[in-house]
C-alpha cells in the first residue's frame, strides 16, 4: 500500500490528482493538498479585470469533486516539505506522510523583487482571481477618467502571452466604451522583439503582433527592464543587445499592470537537492528530481532554463499543453514504480496558446516548445476569441466533472485541422 499526494490543485495538480487515480492499484491511496478549495481559470483573468467575468464564473469548488472520485482532500496548504522524511508540514500544524509527492504547486509571484511593483503597490496584476477583481475597480476609473496606461512585463518574466491578451483586451473595452481616444497605451517587456513570448516566436507571432499593436495605436518597449514603480510614474531602461544602457525613462500612467517574475513557493524553496536557485524543482526527463527519487514535479513550479541568450532575463513559459503532457507522463511513472518497475513515461513538451484580443486573437502550436521544431504554426482571426470562449467552458465542466482527458491535446489537433482545412480551399 502506497499513499501519494498532489501538492496544489491548479491546472496541473487538479489533472494530475484525476490522472494519478487511475494509475493507482486498489490498495494505494491519493491525497491533494492545497492552500483553499476553489481551483480557478487563470487565463480567464484578464476578463475579469475588464468586467467581463464574474469571480464565481471561473472557479469550481474542487470539496464535492474530489469527494466523487474518493481522493482525499486538504485545503489548509503546505507550510514545508521536509523529503529526508517524506512528509509535510500543513498550515495547520498536522503533518502528512507520503510514499510519492507530486509537486505542482506553481510560482509564488516575486513582486518584492522591484519597488512599487505589485497590486498592494502601484500596478495591477492579473496573475490571481482576486487580483483581477482589484484591477476591475482601476479599469472602471479609468473608463471614467482616462489617462495613459502600461501594460506588459518585468525582467524574469516567463509568461507573457497573458499581459499582450490584457493590453488587447483592455484596449477593446475602451473602445466598447468609446474612451479609447483618452487613454495612451504602452507596451513595456523586457523581450527582445514583440511577440518573442519567451519561445523565440512561434510562427509569425512578432509580425502578427506587431502588426496588431500598430493597428490598435499600442506603443511599444523591448529589451526594457524596470527599476521603480512611483504611484504614477514608471522609471524603465532600455538597454542594448550587450545589457548596457541605451535610454531611461520616466513613463506616467493612471493604470499599469506588469507581470511579474516567478520563483519557488516557500513550502520548497531553498532545499538543497531538490529546487535550483530561484526555488524551482529541479527534474530529470521522467519528471523525477534527481536526489529524492519518490519526489516528482509538473507544471510552473518545474525549472527550466531559458532559450538562447537575451540582453535581459527572459523565462521559458509553461504551456498548459506542455503541463498536460507532465501529468500524463508522472502518472505513468508513478504507476510503473508502484508495480515494481522502472519509470519510463517522457513528457513531450510541447506549446499550444489561444491569445484572446477580446473580439478576435492569435492562435499558435509549437511542436516540440523549444526550437528547433517539427510544428511551427501561427494563425490570426476572430475565430480565436471564439475559441476561447469555448475552450474555457468545455475546460471549466470537465473539471467539474473529474475528467482526465488531453484537453490541451484536443485543442492543438483541431487548430492543426482548422489550418490543414484553409489550406485545401
Amino acid at each position: 500500500m502506497a499513499h501519494v499526494i498532489v501538492l496544489g490543485a491548479g491546472l496541473g495538480g487538479s489533472i494530475m490528482a484525476f490522472e494519478m487515480k487511475d494509475q493507482l492499484r486498489p490498495e494505494d491511496t491519493l491525497t491533494v493538498i492545497n492552500k483553499g478549495s476553489n481551483y480557478s481559470f487563470v487565463p480567464s483573468n484578464p476578463w475579469v479585470a475588464v468586467g467581463w467575468r464574474e469571480k464565481e464564473e471561473i472557479e469550481v469548488d474542487l470539496t464535492a469533486v474530489f469527494k466523487a472520485k474518493k481522493i482525499a482532500f486538504n485545503p489548509h496548504g503546505a507550510k514545508r516539505i521536509h523529503p529526508d522524511k517524506n512528509e509535510i508540514e500543513l498550515n495547520d500544524g498536522a503533518t502528512l506522510s507520503y510514499d510519492y509527492l507530486i509537486i505542482a504547486t506553481g510560482p509564488e509571484l516575486a513582486f518584492d523583487e522591484i519597488e512599487g511593483l505589485g497590486p498592494e503597490h502601484n500596478t495591477a496584476s492579473i496573475c490571481h482571481v482576486d487580483h483581477a477583481l482589484r484591477a476591475k475597480d482601476i479599469v472602471q476609473s479609468l473608463i471614467k477618467k482616462g489617462g495613459p496606461v502600461i501594460i506588459g512585463a518585468v525582467q524574469g518574466a516567463s509568461c507573457y502571452g497573458p499581459a499582450y491578451e490584457f493590453a488587447f483586451i483592455l484596449e477593446t473595452e475602451l473602445r466598447k466604451q468609446k474612451v479609447r481616444d483618452k487613454v495612451p497605451m504602452m507596451f513595456v517587456t523586457p523581450e527582445p522583439y514583440i511577440g518573442h513570448l519567451g519561445l523565440d516566436g512561434v510562427g509569425d507571432t512578432k509580425s502578427m503582433l506587431e502588426s496588431a499593436m500598430r493597428d490598435r495605436h499600442i506603443k511599444w518597449l523591448t529589451n526594457t527592464k524596470v527599476n521603480k514603480v512611483d504611484p504614477n510614474v514608471m522609471f524603465v531602461e532600455e538597454v542594448n543587445e550587450d545589457g548596457s544602457t541605451k535610454a531611461k525613462h520616466e513613463l506616467p500612467f493612471a493604470f499599469s499592470m506588469l507581470l511579474p517574475a516567478f520563483r519557488g513557493v516557500e513550502a520548497h524553496y531553498g532545499i538543497e537537492g531538490l529546487t535550483n536557485p530561484r526555488g524551482f524543482i529541479l527534474i530529470d526527463e521522467h519528471q523525477r528530481n534527481p536526489k529524492y527519487k519518490n519526489i516528482f514535479a509538473v507544471g510552473v513550479c518545474v525549472a527550466i532554463a531559458p532559450h538562447g541568450k537575451t540582453a535581459l532575463p527572459v523565462g521559458v513559459p509553461k504551456t498548459g499543453f506542455m503541463i498536460e503532457s507532465m501529468v500524463t507522463a508522472t502518472a505513468h511513472n508513478i504507476g510503473d514504480l508502484l508495480r515494481g518497475k522502472e519509470p519510463k513515461a517522457v513528457a513531450t513538451w510541447n506549446a499550444v496558446c489561444l491569445a484572446d484580443f477580446g473580439d478576435s486573437g492569435i492562435a499558435f502550436v509549437a511542436q516540440p516548445q523549444i526550437p528547433p521544431r517539427n510544428v511551427n504554426w501561427s494563425s490570426q482571426g476572430k475565430w480565436v476569441h471564439a475559441a476561447k470562449i469555448g475552450f474555457e467552458k468545455y475546460f471549466l465542466k470537465k473539471i467539474k466533472e473529474g475528467k482526465s482527458e488531453t484537453f490541451y491535446e484536443k485543442l492543438t489537433l483541431n487548430l492543426l485541422g482548422i489550418t490543414k482545412l484553409k489550406e485545401l480551399q
